[in-house]
C-alpha cells in the first residue's frame, strides 16, 4: 500500500508492501497528474489518493507513534501553513491550524535561501529579530533592513527568528516542543525557537497515516 503526503512543495511516500522500506522525498512540481495512490494526507492528497485523512488527524497520530510521553505539545511547520496538536494526560487538549498569518513560511525561507545563494548551517541566530506574521509579507522587513545597511545574511536571519518565534507563540508558548516538517532541517530556525526543540524530522504525518492504517486493519 502507497501512503502520501502532499505538501505544498514537497510531497513524501511510503511503501507499506516493501521490508524495509524508506520514506521518498518528491518535488510537488515533479508529480504526474494522474499518479494515484492508497492513503493520503496533505492539502493536496484528496486530488492524488483513494483514502484521504485529515492534516491534524494524520499529524497527531504520528506524535502518538513516536512521542513516548503523555504530555507534549508536536508543531509542524511546513512550505504553506504550521500546525499544532497538544496532549495531555495522553488525551488530545488542543490543536491550531494557521494557513492565514503563518501563510508561506517554509516556502519563503527556501526561497530566500536559494535566492541570496545562503547555507543556514552557517549562521547565528541574531540578537534582534523582526516581527513576522506573514512569509510573503514579511520580506518587506529584508529589503529595508538591507537598504539601510544591515548585511544580507543579518536581515535574513532576523526573518527567520522573527517566523520561529511567531510559530512558538501560535503554539502557545510551551517550554518543549517536538518539531515536525521540512524546518527541522533547519538548524538557524530550531536554535530561534525560545525553548527547548526536539526535531522529529519530515514524516511524522507518513507515521500517523501507518498508524490509521493499523487501526483500520484492527478494526
Amino acid at each position: 500500500m502507497i501512503l502520501g503526503d502532499f505538501g505544498t512543495s514537497y510531497c513524501k511516500f511510503l511503501d507499506t508492501d516493501q521490508a524495509e522500506a524508506k520514506p521518498t522525498i518528491v518535488a510537488t512540481k515533479e508529480l504526474s497528474p494522474d499518479l494515484k495512490i492508497d492513503l493520503a494526507t496533505g492539502h493536496n492528497g484528496k486530488r492524488f489518493a483513494n483514502q484521504y485523512v485529515n492534516e491534524l488527524i494524520a499529524l497527531a497520530r504520528g506524535g502518538e507513534a513516536l512521542i513516548k510521553e503523555k504530555n507534549f505539545l508536536l508543531l509542524d511547520c511546513g512550505s504553506r501553513d504550521i500546525k499544532f496538536v497538544q496532549y495531555a494526560d495522553g488525551k488530545l487538549k488542543d490543536m491550531g491550524w494557521n494557513a492565514e498569518c503563518g501563510a508561506s513560511m517554509g516556502f519563503t525561507i527556501e526561497l530566500l535561501e536559494k535566492y541570496y545563494d545562503l547555507d543556514f548551517t552557517t549562521l547565528n541566530v541574531p540578537a534582534t529579530t523582526f516581527s513576522v506574521t506573514c512569509g510573503v509579507l514579511g520580506m518587506s522587513h529584508i529589503f529595508d533592513a538591507v537598504i539601510s545597511g544591515v548585511p544580507v545574511a543579518e536581515a535574513v536571519s532576523r526573518f527567520v527568528k522573527g517566523i520561529a518565534i511567531n510559530a512558538y507563540r501560535f503554539a502557545n508558548s510551551p517550554k518543549k516542543i517536538y518539531l515536525s516538517g521540512g524546518l527541522c532541517d533547519n538548524p538557524l530556525f530550531v536554535a530561534s525557537l525560545p525553548c527547548e526543540v526536539v526535531p522529529l524530522g519530515r514524516f511524522v504525518l507518513l507515521e500517523g497515516l501507518q498508524l490509521t492504517l493499523a487501526m483500520n486493519q484492527g478494526s
